[in-house]
């Protein structure tokens, strides 16, 4: 079984008499420990597509089954829960609350999950942040820590809670060449080491060819699902063209 099955998913969004076709009929499956990009110009989908399988949007119609439960049918609280349980998500902006540690930063999420004891807490997002090289970080605030390091302290967060999906939304948008490469190195050996599913949305393809399996969108559609890294780019020219 998959751990992602998306079958015949459309999103339809009515804006007055208008309606907006974000996903056009996706029909994709995503196995256990995939690394995935989806990239795609302004306005073919792909942040609504992550949007959907990061269970933060239902879709109009069609059928999305994570882990084998249907998620289109879920309530708003199922779908937060069953997000808590499978899917850690990094942002462009990091999204750090100011006045507080990397530690604590790291463990508020596990404070919305299932209870937890305190020690139990502050010991996965300890783990956490040595995992992704912050040992010795844990008690700084994010104006103490480089950009790198804020989005080291954000993938952490992400995985405190022991998903089975990292998803990244631009993860490397503000971050500049070097740095960049070192952050997705991070994302690949966690893909590679820890058997993690990656999902990440870019509009670098630099950063795209480091993952083993491309999605190109146009106009809310897959228009190429390929692992190889030249059949992508031309595919992302043509839609780059056509947009």
């Amino acid at each position: 079984m998959s751990l992602i099955e998306l079958t015949d998913v459309s999103k339809v969004y009515i804006m007055g008499e208008i309606e907006v076709h974000a996903l056009r009929s996706v029909t994709l499956n995503i196995q256990r420990g995939e690394s995935v990009a989806l990239i795609g110009p302004s306005g073919s989908g792909k942040s609504t597509l992550m949007n959907t399988l990061g269970c933060l949007d239902r879709p109009t119609s069609g059928s999305y089954k994570l882990d084998g439960e249907e998620v289109v049918t879920m309530t708003r609280d199922q779908r937060a829960r069953i997000r808590n349980r499978q899917i850690g998500f990094v942002f462009q902006n990091f999204n750090l609350l100011a006045r507080t540690s990397a530690l604590e930063n790291v463990e508020l999420p596990l404070l919305y999950g299932p209870p937890l004891p305190a020690k139990e807490r502050k010991q996965r997002a300890s783990d956490a942040l040595a995992l992704v090289g912050l040992a010795d970080r844990l008690d700084h605030h994010p104006g103490q820590l480089s950009g790198g390091q804020q989005q080291r302290v954000a993938i952490a967060r992400a995985l405190a809670s022991k998903p089975s999906i990292l998803m990244g939304d631009e993860p490397t948008g503000n971050l500049d060449t070097r740095t960049s490469r070192e952050i997705i190195e991070l994302f690949r050996k966690l893909n590679e080491e820890h058997n993690l599913t990656v999902i990440l949305v870019t509009h670098d393809l630099a950063v795209a060819r480091t993952a083993r399996r491309t999605l190109v969108l146009r106009d809310g559609a897959v228009v190429c699902d390929t692992t190889d890294t030249n059949q992508a780019a031309m595919a992302l020219q043509n839609a780059q063209e056509l947009a």
